[in-house]
């Protein structure tokens, strides 16, 4: 089976967690803030603040800008539970918005109609690793005086007109989940330009204490107070040495996801509905996902029997994702309903995800390509 996504783990890797390991800190350690330093380096931010996944990055941020009971926040409804999940952790109203048809990036111009006074901050999602439109997004919260998110999970590595991804809201998530450009096991991170934000989310992130065992170990104090409620949210430094190391690698990783997409990009020219998702001009695309459309009028197969039959041949589909308004606990809970973002839920029925991860070979790439031919045409030659 070759899966839609996998890490790539080398002796490298293996030999910085080893250090660790046989050091004297697994956790609160020196590997924490060197890991937050290069990684604020490489998205261009002031700040960086390491947690121990994704989730919880975007859960810190929540915290970090004060949102609480009866604030709306913005969110699209094309992304994984957590990008909505967050706001209600807080007490918060996740709003949701349709997304390009295009794309599948959240819509400004729906962002436009939701807006409320009760609205405090919009979360844009870099869907399969492509830049939102930040400097739309950025007027609309602008005008509105609301914060802008920016949930990157997907698009570590990624540009928007010239300026890096964690570079472009107030606040940017970012995951290190396996499957995506760099991994920590699990892990996250959040990128800001805020010291004060900083402040908050390394608080969150221990409990709500001001300090952590290494502060206390370092001024020879034993004392701490607690000054709000938060989480264990901490990472490991084994983990952030995996991490380090994993990011020297970043660069040349996010070239070859870029040229498994153009081989797929000329593959699929040829191939009537079976249709690539736009890339908009001015982005670098960085490829957490390659998403396809299957248009079952060109094709003559439905989207599940299209996914069913990669499957059973060794190609490990997926779909990203079913919209957050059509979950169960989002209807029964806030009452969303069908038709309240068409273009996702009219997208949802097309959209499946191919095999996308720096390690595919050469024949990965063709055995991934034949076999969607494959299907398609035995599909209609049995019409």
């Amino acid at each position: 089976m070759i899966p839609y996504g996998r890490q790539s783990i080398d002796d490298a890797d293996i030999k910085a967690v080893i250090e660790v390991l046989r050091s004297d800190w697994l956790t609160t350690g020196p590997k924490v803030a060197e890991f937050e330093e290069a990684l604020a380096r490489y998205v261009g931010a002031k700040f960086a603040v390491a947690v121990s996944s994704g989730t919880a990055a975007l859960h810190c941020a929540m915290f970090a800008l004060g949102i609480g009971p009866g604030h709306e926040v913005i969110v699209p409804t094309m992304t994984f539970a957590a990008s909505a999940n967050c706001v209600v952790y807080q007490g918060g109203i996740p709003v949701f918005v349709d997304v390009a048809s295009d794309t599948l990036l959240i819509d400004p111009k729906d962002v436009e109609t939701k807006i409320t006074p009760q609205t405090k901050a919009i979360i844009a999602v870099d869907y399969a690793g492509q830049p939102c439109d930040y400097d739309a997004l950025k007027e609309i919260a602008d005008r509105h005086h609301l914060s802008l998110v920016a949930d990157a999970c997907h698009s570590l590595g990624a540009t928007y007109r010239g300026r890096s991804v964690g570079s472009l809201a107030d606040l940017s998530v970012f995951s290190f989940h396996p499957v995506k450009h760099i991994t920590t096991g699990e892990g996250g991170m959040i990128a800001t330009d805020q010291e004060e934000y900083a402040k908050r989310l390394r608080i969150f992130r221990n409990h709500g204490i001001t300090s952590d065992h290494r502060q206390r170990e370092a001024q020879g104090s034993w004392f701490y107070e607690m000054v709000d409620l938060g989480y264990n949210y901490r990472i490991t430094d084994f983990q952030c040495a995996l991490g380090m190391s994993q990011l020297q690698k970043l660069p040349r990783w996010v070239e070859r996801r870029q040229e498994i997409a153009r081989q797929y990009d000329e593959a699929f020219a040829g191939i009537k509905g079976i249709k690539p998702l736009a890339v908009k001009l001015g982005v670098r695309h960085a490829y957490h996902l390659y998403v396809v459309r299957v248009n079952q009028d060109e094709t003559g197969i439905e989207r599940g029997e299209f996914f069913r039959t990669l499957r059973s041949r060794g190609i490990g589909v997926n779909v990203h994702y079913i919209p957050i308004h059509l979950h169960p606990f989002y209807q029964n809970n806030y009452h969303t309903k069908r038709m309240l973002c068409p273009m996702a839920e009219e997208a949802y029925e097309e959209i499946v995800s191919l095999p996308m991860f720096p390690m595919m070979s050469h024949e990965d790439i063709k055995k991934v390509i034949q076999l969607i031919r494959e299907t398609i045409n035995n599909k209609s030659n049995l019409k």
